[in-house]
């Protein structure tokens, strides 16, 4: 098989994914230029630190059913434009964390991106999000 052809099979098999599961395929990277990246001890540190900071559940509604981080925000990374933070966020400097399901999930980067390009410059990325809360037996709420 050709590498055009691999190519070709590789890409068709992942739009034949994306169409069949209700999370977007989005490369989830290590970093996100402009966020601070941190895990399930650092996002206890900050809230503990910073007593405004929003943080922001980018899943769906059917995701957050199974749990959430309590005090998070219900806001899938569908609905994040610079509206809709400026609505739940006090400033462009205010402390603001976005997280999804885990390190699979790119709604939690679609929706960081998107902050950053609306000007929120104190923007926290909780990559590992509620599947590493969860692993490690933090609390969180159901709906």
């Amino acid at each position: 098989m050709t590498h055009a052809m691999k190519r070709f099979w590789l890409i068709f098999s992942l739009a034949f994914y994306a169409g069949a599961h209700a999370e977007p395929i989005v490369p989830v990277p290590e970093q996100i230029p402009g966020a601070q990246r941190v895990d399930a001890e650092a996002v206890i540190e900050v809230a503990g630190k910073l007593k405004n900071l929003v943080i922001i559940d980018s899943r769906i509604s059917s995701d957050r059913k199974i749990g959430y981080i309590e005090h998070s925000i219900s806001l899938p990374d569908a609905k994040t434009n610079c509206r809709s933070l400026a609505k739940i966020i006090p400033g462009k400097s205010a402390p603001v964390l976005f997280y999804c399901n885990g390190v699979k999930c790119g709604r939690s980067v679609v929706a960081t991106r998107i902050a950053l390009q609306c000007g929120y410059t104190n923007v926290y990325w909780f990559r590992g999000g509620f599947e590493e809360w969860k692993s490690k037996e933090y609390p969180f709420l159901h709906e």
